[in-house]
């Protein structure tokens, strides 16, 4: 998802680019024309040949990063990146939810598969513990003819013999009681150890999503002032070119209107990209796919209401 968004984002701020080079270099055209009859100072020109030049320089990354992002989208699509036919994304294609939560149920960060597997080890570890501590107990077994009285002299020591047997089966766990207790030892620390990691996974979980919602509220912050800024550029190129039809404005007002519009808009891109990056990154976060089980669905549309209902 995240590779699809800078795909779209890279190519919206490609064209915006390609636009501001267009301008700079109509502009720069009419500069030179007014150097040559000497209305203008060798300054200005060069100021704006190094406006041109550093624009045009800054192409040749873009198309490049265009052209890996593809690449990688190819590799998501098990495609060749030579052989891919993908779609091309665009921004306003996207669409994300316009109310984003100001905190998360934790159930829903249970599900991370990272959490589930570390439970599922936690699981396993705590078993061996219980039977580390179940093997410490003596095993044995009693028949029958323990205890019982022999009527034949050739069965006199029999009785003898399986006393014996017992009492050897409930020692052995006593002379073995060093080897038991290492054992469990070892079960006791190795779920120590798993604990300890399943602890810093669930800490870990609960900081990517704390981020990722702290981050969606520089987002939203900072996407309403680029918004507020390119509104404000638009509404700027738009007096200009009028002003230029009726004369009042030279053409150099007017491509440089295009230009500040154009990086205004470019700014707007990447708070918009910023803005569905974090978003992706929150439902990474919290392990996605909630809305397909039902006892999740119910815990979320439940949450939603309750916000809803607090608003």
């Amino acid at each position: 998802m995240t590779t699809a968004i800078k795909q779209a984002s890279l190519r919206a701020q490609l064209q915006a680019t390609e636009a501001i080079l267009q301008a700079l270099t109509t502009q720069m055209d009419v500069i030179e024309r007014q150097f040559a009859v000497g209305a203008i100072p060798k300054s200005s020109v060069l100021s704006q040949r190094t406006l041109v030049a550093q624009t045009r320089a800054s192409l040749p990354g873009l198309r490049k990063a265009v052209e890996l992002n593809r690449h990688q989208l190819a590799v998501y699509a098990g495609q060749l990146p030579s052989d891919a036919e993908l779609p091309e994304f665009t921004l306003d294609s996207l669409k994300i939810p316009t109310e984003l939560p100001v905190s998360i149920p934790s159930a829903l960060v249970r599900q991370r598969p990272d959490i589930r597997a570390n439970e599922a080890l936690l699981h396993a570890a705590s078993a061996s513990v219980g039977v580390a501590v179940a093997n410490q107990y003596p095993q044995f077994s009693l028949t029958g003819s323990y205890g019982s009285a022999s009527t034949q002299a050739n069965q006199l020591g029999a009785s003898a013999m399986g006393l014996w047997s017992l009492a050897a089966g409930v020692t052995q766990p006593i002379f073995n009681a060093g080897a038991l207790s290492a054992k469990k030892r070892a079960a006791v620390a190795a779920y120590d150890q798993v604990a300890a990691q399943y602890q810093a996974t669930v800490l870990t979980a609960f900081q990517n999503v704390a981020d990722s919602l702290r981050a969606l509220e520089f987002d939203a912050t900072t996407l309403k002032q680029q918004v507020e800024v390119e509104a404000v550029a638009r509404e700027s190129l738009e007096l200009t070119e009028h002003q230029f039809a009726i004369g009042a404005v030279s053409s150099l007002a007017l491509l440089d209107a295009k230009r500040v519009y154009q990086t205004a808009r470019i700014s707007l891109i990447v708070a918009q990209e910023a803005r569905y990056a974090d978003t992706a990154a929150l439902f990474q976060a919290m392990g996605g796919g909630w809305w397909n089980r039902p006892a999740l669905s119910d815990i979320s549309t439940k949450y939603g209401a309750a916000i809803d209902a607090k608003k």
